[in-house]
């Protein structure tokens, strides 16, 4: 149904005739919002209409896929290694022996003998990193 702009002139004419022009806007807004609530409803049937496609379908693939079995994940990592400092500064120290008194322990100056002076060097025997 194609309406040229003279079959638009004469319906316009005549609402205007029946109607008056006092009722014509009036008229005019209650069509405008007829139409817009329409267009709403419409728009919102078609919507729903699309998600129950989309459900659908997506509820024949799941059934024509065989059901896995239980997946195991990849753990989790505990320490990021961004966290951790490079291997080469690290120093390497060796760890005191059992009968040796921990060095980064304070010992009272009274407690301390000559045997105990001369059994630790200020300086470690093994190299440090900048050796």
């Amino acid at each position: 149904m194609n309406l040229g702009m003279p079959e638009m002139i004469f319906i316009f004419l005549l609402a205007l005739v029946i109607f008056g022009p006092r009722k014509l806007p009036e008229l005019g807004r209650q069509l405008g919002k007829a139409l817009g609530e329409f267009k709403k409803a419409s728009n919102e049937f078609k919507s729903q209409l699309e998600t129950e496609m989309l459900n659908i379908e997506l509820e024949e693939r799941a059934r024509k896929q065989p059901e896995p079995g239980p997946t195991i994940l990849p753990a989790e990592r505990l320490i990021e290694p961004a966290a951790m400092p490079p291997a080469e500064s690290v120093p390497r120290a060796t760890l005191p022996s059992a009968n040796e008194p921990d060095p980064a322990t304070p010992v009272a100056a009274e407690n301390l003998s000559a045997e105990t002076l001369n059994a630790h060097p200020l300086t470690p025997d093994t190299p440090g990193h900048n050796a």
